[in-house]
């Protein structure tokens, strides 16, 4: 069973000092939450499984036995795909995933307002302020994090409404930083975050494109 329920959040400026409020009605799972969640991120990492190695078959040339059969002085070979030479095929590598994980996106998003809603107390709502980042510096976002008592040394998850340039620099070389866009939100960033900053415009965001579970 589904419910709607309203979360109200007090929204920061970029000085860190409280100016509004704003809320996001969320509909959330209410008798398998733990379910659904687990489904999803299941799915999520099923989907990251990408590793691919080549067979002997798959391997480009080789086509040419690399010398006689009888008379070199050297073992026996019949192509240079084999997987006791150097390039050739792996034998019993990796390969894709077969087993997909299938779930409609109905569902998924349900999972996505369900983690939303519980994880509600670690979210800390902030005003616009990718236009106040103009140029790519690691301190200027630090010590906006520490004026939003935001401790840099957790595992900070930053939403914002759309991708900005500026603020990737800034935090790439930050490993416990993660900035996503409200478009590319996922259950596994959200579960893994100690703290989820979330800007005004990607909140609307997020209840516009995710909020249609029926």
């Amino acid at each position: 069973m589904t419910v709607e329920t309203k979360i109200t959040y007090d929204v920061y400026n970029w000085e860190g000092n409280p100016t509004d409020k704003t809320s996001i009605s969320l509909k959330v799972s209410e008798d398998n939450a733990k379910y659904i969640v687990h489904r999803a991120l299941l799915k999520e990492q099923t989907h990251k499984k990408i590793a691919n190695t080549k067979t002997r078959s798959e391997v480009r040339g080789g086509g040419r036995k690399p010398w006689k059969q009888k008379g070199g002085g050297r073992a026996r070979a019949g192509s240079t795909r084999s997987p006791l030479w150097k390039g050739g095929g792996v034998i019993f590598g990796p390969k894709p995933n077969n087993n997909i994980k299938k779930m409609n996106r109905q569902e998924w998003r349900l999972a996505l307002k369900t983690v939303l809603y519980n994880r509600s107390q670690d979210i800390k709502i902030i005003e616009n302020f990718i236009d106040k980042i103009e140029s790519p510096k690691t301190k200027v976002l630090i010590n906006a994090l520490n004026r939003w008592n935001i401790s840099p040394t957790k595992k900070i998850l930053i939403i914002t409404d759309t991708p900005n340039q500026n603020a990737y620099l800034s935090i790439r070389n930050i490993p416990n930083i993660d900035i996503i866009s409200a478009n590319n939100l996922n259950v596994k960033s959200l579960l893994e975050a100690n703290s989820i900053v979330i800007t005004v415009d990607a909140l609307s965001k997020i209840q516009e494109v995710y909020n249609d579970y029926k």
